[in-house]
Formats: structure tokens, sequence, C-alpha cells
């Protein structure tokens, strides 16, 4: 039986992955695409491809299906350059971007008309990057947006919704304006807020140091995703600008909404503010994949004796639970301190809490 080729233009975090999700289908071939060498030779070493190219035309020349698995602004380059190689007629090419209007509108505008192009956003992630971040399991129960052009024919968006099904990602369709104003609201302006949020604080500190001491511990989590790649986020900001601009100026209203609310001293519609806020935000899906990645964090509470980490680890260790970071919380005042773990899936935290809790340690999440 003829195997289908699938190329991955780009063999990082989200290509590898795809990649290795591909690879569950033996009648699939992997090949890679990277401008770099070494990342080709590591995805080959760790069985991420198949097979690895420096050589565009080597990597498409017999490709059924393309991923364009590389950052925002790289992905205008990579159209325009395929519009210079040799494509199979039936062709499919998908991109991952976390933006969607403009890069449909120039694969539409650039790629030959015997290619169909089918925006693609896979909306999951990791705090690692690099092929070696990659895992089959990356995708599995995230959304993955689809936006082809309304001209696609069914039967093309179809092929590609059933080859994605080996990613076990919810495969979604929206127009393409949609999509960047539902993700510019849920990810892209958090990124802005949180980094925003952030710089205000470091200028404060450059007067009271007390700022950066006790902004230990909560202040962190809720703005861990300021820690993004800043280049990357550059670029995502400039491709989606207009829904941004409005959105930065229904924020900047509901702001000083709530402020006036403060300076007028209405303790009943500042509470009301709260309270529609918290009840909206406990009917979101917990712990499921979305625009941001979902961090699988425990709390330990831990008395302040030599040992007490290394013996958690231990225990952890040799049940084989993976976990990706830790991080003592310097905020308390008692004698206890607290540990926080972060796992690698939701079934290794899950695991953990049960193990912990057997051996008696105080474990709580944070919702």
């Amino acid at each position: 039986m003829k195997k289908t080729t699938i190329a991955v233009l780009g063999v990082g975090l989200i290509g590898g992955s795809i990649a290795l999700s591909m690879r569950r289908d033996p009648a699939i071939r992997v090949v890679g695409f990277d401008v770099r060498q070494d990342r080709l030779d590591k995805a080959l070493t760790l069985g991420v491809i198949h097979a690895g190219t420096t050589d565009l035309q080597t990597a498409v020349r017999e490709a059924n299906i393309i991923f364009l698995a590389a950052p925002v602004e790289q992905i205008f380059t990579t159209l325009r350059r395929l519009s210079e190689v040799e494509l199979q007629p039936d062709v499919i090419v998908t991109d991952v971007g976390s933006t969607k209007a403009k890069i449909v509108r120039e694969a539409l505008k650039v790629i030959p008309p015997h290619v169909t192009f089918i925006g693609g956003h896979p909306m999951a992630g990791s705090h690692k990057s690099g092929v070696e971040a990659a895992s089959d399991r990356l995708l599995e129960n995230a959304y993955y947006v689809l936006t082809p052009d309304a001209n696609t024919p069914d039967h093309l968006v179809n092929r590609l919704i059933q080859v994605l099904s080996l990613t076990r990602a919810k495969v979604v369709q929206m127009d393409p304006e949609t999509h960047d104003q539902v993700v510019g609201a849920v990810s892209h302006f958090p990124h802005i807020l949180a980094s925003a949020l952030v710089n205000l604080v470091a200028g404060y500190d450059g007067d009271n140091a007390w700022h950066a001491r006790l902004a230990a511990g909560g202040f962190r989590d809720i703005t861990r995703i300021a820690s993004s790649n800043p280049r990357m986020w550059r670029d995502v900001l400039l491709q989606n600008r207009e829904p941004l601009l409005k959105i930065a100026k229904d924020w900047t209203k509901a702001l000083e909404d709530v402020m006036e609310l403060v300076e007028a001293g209405d303790a009943e519609r500042i509470e009301q503010f709260f309270q529609t806020a918290r009840d909206f935000r406990e009917g979101l899906p917990e712990r499921k994949a979305g625009a941001l990645p979902p961090l699988y964090d425990l709390y330990i509470d831990i008395p302040d004796h030599p040992g007490e980490i290394g013996r958690i680890t231990t225990l952890l260790g040799a049940k084989q639970i993976n976990i990706i970071n830790l991080q003592i919380r310097e905020t308390r005042e008692d004698i206890y301190g607290a540990l926080r773990i972060t796992f690698q899936s939701q079934a290794e935290l899950e695991k953990g809490e049960e193990l912990l809790r057997y051996f008696d340690y105080n474990v709580y999440r944070r919702t």
C-alpha cells in the first residue's frame, strides 16, 4: 500500500508533536524540514521523523500534506517559497500559526491554484521548547482550529480532519476573523496585560525593592505568561493588530468603569464586579487544554526540616512520576513552607497527589 507522505516544516515543539502523532499510523511517512541540520539530527535521533532535510524541495516534493510549523512571521516567508517549488497536484498545505486572517489571505494570494491551503491553529503548548520537548500527547484533548476558505471543497477539509484525528485533538472550524478575535481576547491580550503589569511593578521596584520581594508567589502565578518568548509575541501582536486594538479599547473602558466605582465608594457594585467575574470563571472548563497552556501544579505544606524536599522527590521518583519544576514559596510566616511541584501532565499530578496524601502530606491545588 502506498504511504501518505507528510512534510513538517519546522521540527520544534509543535511540529515535532504533530510528527510524533502522525507516526501512530504506519501508513504515514513523516519528512522533516528545518534550516538547521542539528535540529533535524536531534529529531531523527529521538524518532520524531522518518527523514530530514534542509532542502525545501526535497522535503515537499512527494508530500500529500504539508504542515508549516514555524513562528508566525516565518510562515509568510515559507508560503512564498512554496510557490516556487514543485508540489503534488492534490497537496494540502496547512499551518500552525496563532493568528489566521493575514496568513490565510497571504496563502490564497501566493499558493498555486492546484494547491489547497487550510489555516490551522493547535491550541496547546508547553513551558519547554524545542523538539526534545515534543510529545505525541501534547495536542490530546486540545482544541485544534481550522479556518478553511469558503471555497475549499468539503472532502479536502475532511481529509485533513481525518489526519488530525491522530493527534487526538478536538478539531473545530471557524472563519479566520472570528478566530483572531476570540484568541486575541483569551490568549494574546492576556499576554499584554501580564507583561504590562510586570513592567509596572518593575518600575515601582526601582524606588522600593519590597515590590520584587513580595511579588513572589501569587504575583508570579498570575503573570507567568509574561515569561513567554518576546520575539514571538512581538510578531503575534503585529499580525493580530486590529482585533487587539479593539479589545484594548474595551479593556480600557472596563477598567475605567470599575475605578469609577472605587472612586465613588460603591461597595455593592464593586462586589458585584468581582462576583460576575468569579461566576464566569468558575463555569470555565477545568484542567482542559485551551488557548493558554494549563499548569499541573500541586502545593504541599512541608515543615522546615533538612531533607524534606529530597524525601518528597524520592517518593515521586520511586513511582516514576514525572515532575518538570519545583519552587519553594517564600511568603509564609509560620514554621511551614509551601512547595509547589509542577507535573508533566494531569495524570502525573493525580498520581503524585494520591501518593503524597498517603504519606500524610497536606497537599492542595490552586483553582
